[in-house]
C-alpha cells in the first residue's frame, strides 16, 4: 500500500497558517477544525508544520499561555515529507522513529496533503481487515478432498 492510497480515502482537505500567522489564530483554527496540525506555507512552498506538540510545549513554557508570538517562532521548520509513493511500512517506520505524528505529502514542490499516524493506523487495519476476510473465505470454500481408492 502507498501513500497515495490513503490520501485517496481521506480526501483532500486540507489546512495551511503562514510563518506570520499568530500562533493564537493557528491554534484556533486547529481546536475549530478539530485538527492536530497545520502545514505553513509561504509562497507557495512548505516551510513547516505546526502540531499540537509544538502548542503545548509554548503553553509549558508560558505557563498555560499561548503568548503573542507567530507561528514561525514555533513550528518545525524541517518537518519530515513523505511522497505519494512511498510504502505504507516505510511510513510507519519514518512515524516511529522521528516520533512524527503528522507528515506531509509531496510531489515534487506541490503540496497534496498529510497523512497522520491515525491515517496510517486506519488503512493498514482495513487492509489487514480485508486480507483476513479474504482468507477466511479462501478457506470456508476449500475444495473436499475426494476419497483415494487404492
Amino acid at each position: 500500500m502507498k501513500v497515495s492510497e490513503i490520501l485517496q480515502v481521506k480526501g483532500n482537505i486540507l489546512y495551511t497558517a503562514t510563518p506570520e500567522m499568530l500562533l493564537v489564530d493557528a491554534v484556533n483554527t486547529m481546536a475549530e477544525k478539530d485538527i492536530g496540525s497545520l502545514v505553513v506555507m509561504e509562497f507557495g512552498d512548505l516551510v513547516g508544520m505546526l502540531t499540537f506538540r509544538e502548542v503545548i510545549k509554548v503553553l509549558h513554557k508560558n505557563n498555560g499561555a499561548v503568548g503573542a508570538g507567530t507561528v514561525r517562532k514555533h513550528m518545525d521548520d524541517h518537518p519530515i515529507t513523505v511522497t505519494p509513493d512511498t510504502e505504507v511500512n516505510e511510513v510507519r517506520r519514518m512515524m516511529l522513529e522521528k516520533h512524527a505524528r503528522y507528515l506531509p505529502v509531496m510531489n515534487a514542490k506541490t503540496l497534496l496533503g498529510v497523512i497522520s499516524f491515525y491515517d496510517v493506523a486506519r488503512a493498514v487495519l482495513e487492509a489487514q481487515s480485508f486480507e483476513n476476510r479474504m482468507l477466511k473465505a479462501y478457506i470456508r470454500d476449500w475444495p473436499a478432498e475426494t476419497a483415494q481408492e487404492d
